[in-house]
């Protein structure tokens, strides 16, 4: 857990951004009560860094993380942030793909979703907290 970290008075959402080489900065906030474990997880290891793949209206990239289903959906949001247990990576749904397979719903793109559109396969992503 990321000690000393609080948005406003509510520790369960946590502001991160996405940082894209060449295309710009995606806000979002990861959200404890969908997927507890999954995001606890992810927060101790930011920032995190990949390169991005794209599938249908999706990028996704691989993290050091082996988790299993947690409360996991294979339908989601347009704007959804996941992680996809079957690939060990997290993905940011920009358009109306669904997941591959089941994915942890772990919390949601809050500004830029449309300037993932402008993205290649290759290019490298960061994700870290926003303070």
């Amino acid at each position: 857990m990321v000690v000393g970290f609080m948005v406003g008075d509510d520790a369960s959402r946590v502001p991160v951004r996405f940082i894209i080489e060449n295309v710009g900065e995606l806000e979002g906030e990861l959200v404890r009560f969908m997927a507890p474990r999954t995001v606890d997880a992810i927060i101790r290891r930011l920032p995190i860094e990949g390169r991005i793949a794209l599938w249908k209206e999706e990028i996704y990239f691989e993290v050091p993380l082996k988790m299993g289903e947690e409360k996991s959906k294979s339908i989601v949001e347009k704007g959804t942030i996941a992680y996809w247990p079957r690939g060990n990576a997290i993905c940011i749904f920009f358009g109306e793909s669904q997941p591959y397979s089941p994915v942890n719903v772990i919390g949601k793109i809050t500004g830029n979703l449309e300037m993932l559109r402008n993205v290649r396969s290759g290019v490298r992503i960061r994700l870290e907290i926003r303070r």
